[in-house]
């Protein structure tokens, strides 16, 4: 279990968008709104004790706030037992990296702000104090020579499925698969993402993560299947969208092109034969329009379908374009009406 959190952890979070939804979702610190998200570098280097590397990994990231340079230091942990001392453990890395700082940049008198962060997936209730002092058997015996430390604490089975569910994002995704799992739930949240987030690269990622899942015997092979397919239609469902999106524009210039001929020397026999041709293509539109509604949505009903057919062909374009951002088949139909 440990390798696999390892490796599919360490490289979901070390892409931009899981990092960053992982930050203004669940670090509740008003500072957060202030990093540039934009300008954010992964250091590629660990401070895991040698010890330790088979239950908990990290992460180090640098970032701009208010135009100054600071860090984000994501410890994730792995094992479901959780350790009491984490705190002094976690110090210890923050002064690891202090120490590298220190000695590649000998130029600087200043050591940056570091902002320590654990991430829990285990499955034991988190219990560790997260206060360095509330460690110490007297912490007010040497209070002005003690150090005040404290980290902040995402543990994922704290969430219950209705919080991460009103989240609804990549990361809140991922904690749902971890700590509720419903295949039946997964795959709606799964076409929920791919409606929703512009990132696509990153929502392929977490389905990988799930193959690892099945890899290692924690997932059936079944379950990685139906969600891969249900990934897979919903990607060749857009590309069908924009295609058409993209032909039907191209006709509207051609059409464009060629409207003084068809206004003139095209009046009679030819402008029946125009009318024919644009009364076809348009019932073709429809007949598309409606195989990727109900691709999208499931079957259409009589009076649902009728709907459709009285549209014309502006109004067909107009839908088409607003198909992929609609959350429901009715939100679709109101706008048509």
């Amino acid at each position: 279990m440990f390798p696999l959190h390892d490796r599919g952890y360490k490289r979901l979070f070390s892409h931009p968008r899981f990092f960053r939804q992982l930050l203004e979702t669940f670090v509740d610190e008003a500072w957060v709104k202030d990093i540039d998200f934009d300008h954010c570098e992964k250091v590629e280097k660990s401070f895991i004790s040698e010890h330790y590397k088979e239950t908990e990994s990290d992460l180090l990231y640098q970032v701009k706030l208010k135009g100054k340079e600071a860090y984000i230091y994501i410890l994730i942990e792995f094992q479901s037992t959780v350790t009491w001392f984490m705190a002094v453990r976690l110090l210890h890395y923050l002064s690891s990296f202090w120490l590298d700082y220190a000695e590649s940049q000998p130029q600087s008198k200043k050591l940056p702000a570091v902002f320590p962060l654990v991430l829990y997936s285990g499955d034991d209730k988190w219990t560790a104090q997260t206060d360095l002092a509330e460690l110490l058997e007297q912490p007010e015996l040497f209070q002005s020579y003690t150090p005040q430390f404290r980290y902040f604490k995402i543990a994922e089975n704290e969430y219950s499925p209705a919080q991460l569910l009103q989240i609804r994002n990549i990361v809140s995704t991922l904690f749902l698969a971890e700590t509720q799992y419903d295949l039946d739930l997964l795959k709606t949240e799964l076409l929920n993402l791919f409606t929703q987030e512009e990132d696509k690269a990153a929502i392929s990622l977490l389905l990988n993560w799930f193959k690892q899942l099945v890899v290692h015997g924690r997932r059936e092979a079944i379950d990685y299947e139906e969600l891969g397919q249900i990934y897979q239609s919903q990607v060749e469902a857009k590309q069908m969208i924009e295609t058409a999106i993209a032909k039907e524009r191209q006709q509207i210039f051609e059409q464009g092109k060629t409207a003084g001929w068809i206004e003139g020397e095209a009046a009679g026999l030819a402008k029946g034969e125009a009318a024919g041709w644009t009364k076809g293509k348009t019932e073709g539109r429809v007949e598309f329009l409606m195989t990727l509604l109900e691709t999208r949505f499931g079957p259409l009903n009589s009076a649902q379908q009728k709907q459709i057919y009285r549209l014309d062909a502006e109004n067909l374009l107009k839908v088409s374009a607003k198909l992929w951002a609609a959350q429901s088949l009715a939100e679709i139909l109101s706008e048509s009406t």
